[in-house]
């Protein structure tokens, strides 16, 4: 999940377990090269293979006539020696890439990873997932999926007490309807994982190893794999645990797996790569051709390098976009570029997986580079070329082609007529600036799904990629609009007056990743875009708002008055017990109550809920303090930290009366999150909530962090009520004064 995350300071003093932590990636992207020791032409790193020397930049951009065959040769002699010495040394079987239940993870080319709060994904309104329409949309930009990865913990994980097993339990409508929603996927032929994190040890315990119950959960809603976050591999009991309940699942670690030997049971990876000018070969899938890996490269804005590397390598490419509820969408250019790939390696899927692969065919011209996949008297080559010009001419000799056989432009749909020299075949292409070409060599008449891809790719291509817009734009985000709340005049009871001002409103949000870049945390609506700090003088009319937080006993009267039931109800006053509130509970906060539920108790009490800068002025004043009581952290202003792995409950509301801020609001920090605002675009929703609270789930630093300073806030991503509520989450009310 975070092996390409840009470190990321969470700054959360006092009551924070991570203070001023500087983190870094838990897996490592790819390590300096290292030249083995027997194989001396065999450059390596973590996740791939670098081209054979005399491909350098420096050789080949100052004039040297590239590679002689004499020198390709050589290379690949020595690396295919270093594979079966590699082989060798792993006691590799490739048993497992011959089952039928996992055959299809050699042809899964494209997959994303699917945040489950995309609104593309999930209709709040409606009540109902929404497969096709999400489908409909990566048809529609960039050629369809094979395959998606669901994801539906970081980073709202940790807030409250449930792992990541319960966060599928209570995605909308519960099991049955997520059983439906992959049966959806399988309806369109997508195959669909869940991730499963091994760092998940702070929250409730499932109280079976994890390899146990992934095995189980996704036997029981269906799905087909497993993705290993923070996972340089995922180990063999996963496999075998699966296995044993007769539900094979292909197992897809973060990044390259940290020994070879897991390629056994790895049958698919994510790539995280270096780019050089070259590409590189990847490690796994030259040990075994069939591995499927998807290239990752989640934060570019330019996908080129990735899109050419997966193809020059014959796999695929992660399309992801909604990264962490920031969204990173792919432009028309590189989107077009992913469906013609994907379409060709679709329709060559058994040339793909060669055993006779051969990387660093030669080609006829500098930054033109081919890799080669013979299949019987058959081949497939597939060509990227690495510079910002169009190349045009004899670019590719096939060398002694078996008599009889034709050659197909695959990538314009048509047939090429060769020239003969001696015994070798010349071949005349076209191929675009950073573009992408593939030549197929037949024995005999084309098969109807050859002539069918043939037709398919000669009209995609009649507009050249070059027309497309490669200019990467963001979502804007929109405030969802509070009605205004019943005016008054009069002190309504429990609440306190905050006098007109006009408030310098500083604050950040503490996502863990994500840098500042264009997208990140919210967007204001004084604001051009989405970034992660934010500085804005804004004029407060005076209002009221409540001293304490809403507690349950004030909710039950909501309750008793108006008989409100949600239509999604899972998770609905989770810690009430027939009706109503445990003994002892009356002034505790009232808490899992998603957003729609804080309104509608608002709404009957004809108040709403705060604008986070209302909420930030009642915390802060006008002197900039840092906490509420003033700029040092005080453990007498809050509640006592709860660090165990099953949540307890919150304080009594006001029962710390040192942590009042200056106007004697109580409870702003440490007790409950609140409510606030809410935002959304066109792909994501999310919550800004306020103040922390007392729960703190240890043993990981990817747990949602706590945001106790006045200047931080929380941006929880937003689903559905079932899973929005939370333990951990209350609110209080503001009334507009005249």
């Amino acid at each position: 999940m975070r092996a390409l995350s840009f470190g990321m300071s969470l700054v959360a003093a006092g009551f924070c377990s991570l203070c001023a932590v500087n983190m870094t990636a838990q897996v490592v992207v790819d390590a300096p090269r290292t030249t083995s020791v027997d194989y001396p032409h065999v450059r390596l790193s973590n996740n791939g293979i670098a081209a054979p020397p005399c491909n350098e930049v420096p050789k080949l951009l100052t004039g040297a006539s590239g590679c002689t065959d004499q020198e390709i040769q050589t290379w690949l002699n020595e690396i295919r020696g270093w594979r079966t010495n590699r082989r060798i040394r792993m006691g590799y079987s490739g048993d497992l890439y011959d089952l039928p239940e996992l055959k299809w993870t050699q042809s899964s080319y494209i997959q994303p990873q699917m945040m489950m709060e995309d609104r593309y994904f999930y209709n709040v309104a409606a009540g109902k997932y929404t497969v096709d329409r999400y489908l409909d949309d990566t048809e529609k930009r960039y050629g369809g999926i094979d395959s998606v990865l669901i994801w539906h913990t970081y980073t709202n994980i940790g807030i409250d007490d449930r792992n990541q097993y319960d966060l599928i339990r209570d995605m909308p409508g519960g099991l049955a309807a997520v059983k439906q929603m992959v049966a959806d996927f399988h309806r369109r032929g997508v195959k669909v994982f869940f991730p499963v994190m091994l760092w998940d040890q702070g929250t409730r315990d499932e109280g079976k190893p994890n390899w146990t119950a992934t095995a189980e959960m996704m036997k029981e809603i269906g799905a087909d794999g497993v993705n290993g976050d923070t996972m340089d591999g995922i180990p063999s009991a996963f496999n075998d645990a699966a296995q044993k309940i007769n539900r094979p699942l292909a197992l897809e670690p973060e990044a390259f797996p940290g020994h070879d030997e897991m390629l056994a049971w790895n049958l698919m990876t994510w790539g995280y790569w270096i780019y050089p000018y070259a590409p590189d070969v990847s490690r796994s899938k030259w040990l075994e051709p069939r591995a499927m890996v998807n290239v990752c490269a989640r934060w570019n804005h330019d996908r080129t390098d990735n899109v050419q590397a997966a193809f020059f390598n014959g796999v695929g490419y992660e399309t992801w976009e909604n990264v962490w509820g920031i969204w990173n969408g792919i432009t028309p250019r590189d989107g077009e570029a992913i469906r013609r790939v994907a379409t060709m390696e679709r329709g060559l899927a058994a040339f793909l997986v060669s055993a006779d692969w051969q990387p660093y065919y030669t080609t006829e011209t500098r930054g033109l580079f081919a890799s080669y996949f013979p299949l019987k008297s058959n081949a497939v080559w597939t060509l990227v070329n690495r510079s910002d010009y169009a190349m045009e001419g004899e670019l590719l000799r096939v060398k002694e082609p078996p008599a009889g056989v034709k050659f197909y432009d695959i990538y314009h749909g048509v047939e090429l007529i060769p020239r003969v020299d001696g015994k070798d075949a010349v071949l005349t292409l076209k191929v675009e600036p950073l573009g992408y070409g593939a030549v197929l060599q037949a024995s005999g008449a084309l098969t109807l799904d050859q002539q069918r891809l043939l037709a398919r790719m000669q009209e995609m291509t009649i507009k050249p990629i070059a027309d497309f817009s490669a200019e990467w734009k963001y979502l804007p985000q929109t405030l969802v609009e509070i009605p205004v709340a019943k005016a008054s005049l009069a002190a309504p009871e429990g609440m306190t007056k905050l006098p007109a001002a006009a408030f310098r409103f500083r604050v950040n949000g503490i996502e863990i990743e994500g840098r500042d870049g264009v997208g990140v945390d919210v967007q204001y609506p004084w604001e051009l875009s989405p970034r992660r700090y934010h500085d804005h003088i804004v004029n407060i009319n005076a209002f009221w708002m409540d001293t304490n937080l809403i507690t349950n006993a004030q909710f039950k009267k909501f309750m008793d008055a108006t008989h409100y039931h949600p239509s999604d109800a899972l998770n609905f006053l989770h810690d009430w017990i027939g009706g109503t509130y445990p003994t002892g509970w009356a002034d505790k906060p009232v808490t899992w109550v998603s957003m729609e539920d804080a309104r509608a108790y608002a709404a009957w009490a004809h108040k709403r809920l705060p604008h986070e800068w209302e909420w930030q002025y009642a915390a802060q004043g006008l002197d900039g303090r840092k906490y509420p009581w003033g700029n040092a952290w005080n453990d007498e202003a809050v509640p006592v930290p709860d660090k165990a792995r099953l949540l307890t409950s919150p304080d009594a509301a006001g029962k710390h009366p040192l942590g009042a801020s200056p106007f004697g609001i109580k409870d702003m920090v440490g007790n409950v999150w609140q409510w606030t605002d809410e935002y959304q675009d066109d792909h994501t929703r999310a919550a800004v909530l306020r103040g922390g609270s007392y729960y703190q789930p240890g043993g990981s630093i990817w747990y949602f962090p706590q945001a106790y300073r006045n200047d931080q806030h929380g941006k929880l991503l937003l689903m559905a009520p079932s899973e929005d509520r939370s333990g951990a989450v209350g609110f209080r009310c503001v009334m507009d004064m005249q």
